[in-house]
């Protein structure tokens, strides 16, 4: 979890499923990319602290898209630096505007405070941070407002919830419309001709094999369009783990019935696999205890996932 410089000042700090990886460049005004889940800013800021940033000084953040576990110092460090936040303009509408729907936030009854974009980013942008030039990409489908990241001259890539190493990020089709699949397969066929030596993408560890990755995000995404099961088996496996993460250690039962009566929940059932909400969640819950991905005790249960 330690910071890891990968270019003269600039760092990356590895988190888990529940908080995105941030990136920290270590300069004059230190600039952000992505700033983790709300609840544990705590943490967030002793990690960018420890890379030897103080956030009071912080003069740019930059957003890859407006999911809560993305940009959840935002609103506080933009308090306390009067930084600038630049984002797709898309995320900047869900700002300027207080919708809390588009970004997932109250679909997902998630913790995010709404702050200022100063500015946006668009396709073919490039944002000089220190001495390093970044291409900007727009990559829509996980997200509408999905942004990567380019250095050319290192082979770097930020790919943000676009690429991961062996899977591909949750995904909401009640929000983001039955495109998003394809618009996920379109993102990864824009990104594709990149020479890409490192990926670091917005959850997981860095890989080299982008080749690698794009087939195997290619193959879940086909798999998905031609068993819509799988679109809702995805979902639900994801956002249930995500959940409990977002509330710690919690009473069984309490979670089952929460999660049960979820708008979110049922509409995922209703759409994909056409069964009963009980027996649906059951099956999910003995499959993650089963695995020790969750672990029951005395009534309680957490899960094993790292946040």
């Amino acid at each position: 979890m330690a910071a890891v410089e990968i270019l003269k000042d600039m760092f990356f700090i590895q988190r888990g499923f529940l908080n995105a990886n941030h990136f920290v460049f270590r300069l004059d005004k230190p600039v952000l990319i992505d700033t983790g889940y709300l609840p544990d800013f705590g943490t967030t800021e002793k990690l960018i602290s420890d890379a030897g940033v103080d956030l009071r000084e912080t003069g740019l953040i930059i957003s890859t898209h407006c999911h809560c576990d993305h940009i959840g110092g935002n609103k506080r460090i933009q308090e306390i630096s009067g930084c600038e936040i630049l984002t797709h303009r898309a995320h900047k509408h869900y700002m300027d505007t207080g919708d809390s729907l588009n970004p997932w936030w109250s679909y997902y009854n998630q913790k995010a405070d709404f702050y200022k974009c100063t500015g946006t980013l668009s396709d073919g942008d490039v944002i000089t941070i220190g001495p390093h030039d970044f291409e900007v990409m727009e990559t829509p489908g996980h997200s509408r407002d999905g942004l990567v990241l380019y250095n050319a001259d290192n082979r770097i890539l930020l790919s943000s919830d676009t690429l991961w190493e062996s899977d591909v990020g949750p995904t909401t089709m009640a929000i983001e419309g039955e495109e998003m699949f394809q618009s996920m397969l379109e993102s990864l066929e824009k990104i594709e001709p990149l020479e890409v030596k490192t990926v670091f993408p917005g959850h997981g560890k860095p890989f080299n094999d982008f080749a690698g990755a794009i087939r195997k995000s290619r193959k879940v995404i086909k798999d998905c369009l031609e068993n819509r099961e799988k679109i809702g088996m995805s979902q639900i496996k994801k956002l249930m783990i995500y959940t409990l993460l977002m509330e710690g250690e919690t009473d069984e039962e309490q979670f089952g019935s929460d999660i049960i009566n979820a708008l979110w929940f049922k509409e995922a059932v209703d759409r994909f696999l056409e069964e009963d909400y009980e027996s649906v969640y059951r099956r999910f819950m003995d499959g993650f205890i089963s695995r020790d991905i969750v672990i029951r005790k005395d009534g309680n249960i957490f899960t094993t996932v790292d946040p």
